[in-house]
């Protein structure tokens, strides 16, 4: 079975790119422990797969299963700020900067299905010392669902040493 393919009890996931964008292992810039979103591949909240279309820019193939649930038969608000949280400061990782996020601002649109497949489109707009602006929305077709920006600030100790705290500021 194609890997972009994954299988639930009642219908399968189709989480492939469109025709230029090459997979890329976007999670693996950070480490294996920290995969909050994209990290239960066959579960039922989240199942995530990331490209980099022909600019190098971070896309992201998102299905929101029924544990995201909020609103009736829609993904929860808060659900779709953690998949723009991933999304946009893995954007600034893949693009060579070693971030966290320091700021996020959501502006919910509409309402995503449960079940439904979306892409998450990012793009690092500016960098000025550690600061790292961050754009990002999730849409399918001509349907915005979520717009984003974050705010990330470079950290001095990119291996993530748990005995150590970072500041950010």
């Amino acid at each position: 079975m194609d890997s972009t393919i994954a299988g639930t009890d009642d219908m399968c996931v189709d989480l492939r790119g469109e025709g230029d964008w090459i997979a890329f292992d976007a999670p693996a810039l950070v480490g294996d422990s920290l995969r909050f979103i994209s990290g239960d591949p066959q579960g039922e909240r989240f199942r995530v797969h990331y490209y980099r279309d022909a600019a190098q820019l971070l896309k992201a193939r998102i299905w929101f299963g029924p544990e995201t649930e909020g609103p009736p038969g829609h993904a929860h608000g808060g659900a779709i700020a953690a998949v723009l949280d991933e999304v946009l400061g893995l954007s600034a990782w893949a693009a060579g900067h070693a971030v966290v996020v320091a700021n996020l601002n959501v502006s919910f649109r509409n309402l995503v299905p449960l079940k439904t497949v979306v892409t998450v489109d990012s793009e690092v707009v500016s960098v000025k010392g550690r600061k790292v602006l961050v754009k990002g929305r999730v849409c399918s077709g001509s349907a915005v669902f979520a717009e984003a920006e974050c705010l990330c600030i470079v950290i001095r100790n990119p291996t993530l040493d748990g005995n150590k705290n970072e500041e950010i500021n």
